[in-house]
């Protein structure tokens, strides 16, 4: 098995954070940052595909007098954040025997 270090691992990045804690966009942007050199124009749309998808939901609320979009895991967004951890076991499992030489 091949792990899509692509976009698959933007998702499941932006799922796991997700999962956590019901977040807005500016501290996933940041949080995902942390992790991996991306922008925010890269990310929202990430964010809205996965929201059409049904992997995310949104809820407003104000902050500071203005209007905060927050995102919030669905049940299908925990089971493909699942899938996703799945593989990423076997993927690094396969890299580690590689670099080992087993």
């Amino acid at each position: 098995m091949v792990f899509n270090t692509g976009s698959a691992l933007l998702d499941a990045v932006v799922l796991s954070i997700v999962s956590k804690e019901g977040t807005y966009g500016y501290k996933i942007t940041q949080d995902v940052r942390t992790i991996m050199d991306v922008s925010e124009s890269t990310l929202y749309p990430v964010l809205r595909r996965l929201q059409k998808d049904g992997y995310l939901e949104t809820y407003d609320m104000e902050f500071q007098g203005r209007n905060r979009r927050y995102y919030k895991i669905t049940n299908d967004g925990v089971i493909l954040l699942d899938k996703y951890r799945s593989e990423w076991i076997i993927y690094k499992k396969s890299v580690d025997q590689i670099l080992l030489g087993q």
